[in-house]
């Protein structure tokens, strides 16, 4: 049994998500033979590990340097996004096709518990991104105490 009773309808949203994505590329001329804008935006695929004490968010970024990724935390949600622009051709070059001008990829997932935002940590090695998020102590419920009074019974 899961911890989170919203999980399932959290995941139905995850996969809506992913479709609108989809139909993004197509509205941006990838699958209809449009031409294209020059920049190749996409999802960051990623995987998300629970180790019980942390979250770990794994993801491949080939060819991208650490000054490339930008990343935040915003409550419980991990924003990603990873830009990479190409330097300039050689002009003594002729390219019969150039489509590595730019490219960008973007990311929003939402933790299922809370973090401790001053712990995270973030590495990029061999084009491979780890974001290890410690989780949060759990806190003392929020609130007023209200004290129970006991009435005679008559």
């Amino acid at each position: 049994m899961e911890r989170n009773p919203f999980r399932s309808l959290e995941r139905q949203f995850e996969n809506l998500q992913r479709q609108f994505e989809a139909m993004g590329d197509v509205w941006d001329g990838e699958q209809l033979d449009v031409p294209k804008t020059g920049i190749a935006t996409s999802r960051l695929d990623v995987d998300i590990a629970d180790r019980g004490d942390e979250f770990v968010v794994s993801a491949d970024l080939p060819g991208l340097e650490s000054d490339d990724i930008n990343l935040r935390l915003s409550g419980d949600t991990l924003h990603s996004t990873a830009e990479h622009e190409r330097a300039e051709h050689d002009a003594d070059e002729h390219y019969l096709q150039s489509e590595r001008a730019r490219r960008a990829m973007h990311r929003s997932v939402r933790l299922s518990e809370p973090v401790d935002e001053d712990a995270v940590e973030a590495t990029c090695e061999n084009g491979v991104l780890t974001v290890t998020l410690p989780k949060a102590e759990p806190t003392a419920l929020e609130g007023t105490k209200t004290d129970v009074q006991t009435r005679g019974s008559t």
